[in-house]
């Protein structure tokens, strides 16, 4: 399976340790890095420290809202207490020295890699929420696309709760892209076998356990 190493779903990313060389050398690269918000103050930015270095995220700096579709303050404080995926915008010399940060240059980036890769690509996720038509999933440095609920599971459901369960990490198949309009379609079902092929794991007079998953009139 691929791993998406540069840009992988929030909390995905393995630990980094930070020095201002490091942190320095990565606004020159535009290399995204990710760590944990520690707070977020009255004016909405979000605040971090890095290997001991203040930084912050000023709140337009905090989505990208033709990616994420998200503008509302609660997006911005829903973030205190979980990793987050940045680039760093500014060093500010002095004692203390301060960084700023961009969650929003991450998401592109994310997503301009994304809308690049062809159909058929494997891409690990996490579901960051469910709904009656589909679940949420984080494809990278925050960037949430749709996994309609036809496309949840070979069997019918009558919930994406049946399938999946928030903060899950799985993997999605790229069916297509709309590079026009920045959107990313994706499937799961194809990864969990035909029904054709789980069938035949199973013979006649075998006795197996299974799950009701349903009970209809008929």
């Amino acid at each position: 399976m691929p791993e998406n190493k540069l840009y992988p779903p929030e909390g995905l990313r393995p630990p980094s340790s930070f020095t201002l060389q490091s942190l320095r050398e990565a606004m020159e690269q535009n290399t995204v890095l990710e760590d944990r918000v520690l707070r977020c103050d009255a004016g909405h930015n979000l605040l971090l420290s890095l290997g001991g270095i203040q930084a912050r995220i000023p709140r337009e700096e905090v989505l990208s809202p033709w990616i994420s579709g998200a503008q509302r303050d609660i997006a911005v404080l829903s973030r205190v207490g979980k990793p987050i995926s940045f680039t760093v915008t500014g060093v500010a010399e002095g004692a203390p020295p301060q960084l700023t940060l961009s969650r929003r240059r991450a998401q592109e980036l994310a997503l301009a890699e994304l809308l690049r890769c062809p159909p058929g690509t494997v891409l690990p996720a996490t579901v960051t929420h469910l709904e009656g038509f589909g679940a949420f999933v984080d494809v990278g440095c925050g960037v949430v696309s749709l996994i309609g609920i036809e496309n949840c599971s070979v069997s019918r459901i009558s919930h994406p709760a049946r399938r999946f369960t928030v903060g899950q990490e799985i993997y999605t198949v790229l069916t297509g892209s709309d590079p026009d309009q920045g959107r990313l379609f994706l499937s799961h079902k194809e990864l969990l076998g035909t029904w054709e092929q789980n069938a035949a794991n199973f013979h006649p007079g075998e006795t197996v356990a299974g799950v009701v998953r349903s009970i209809e009139n008929y």
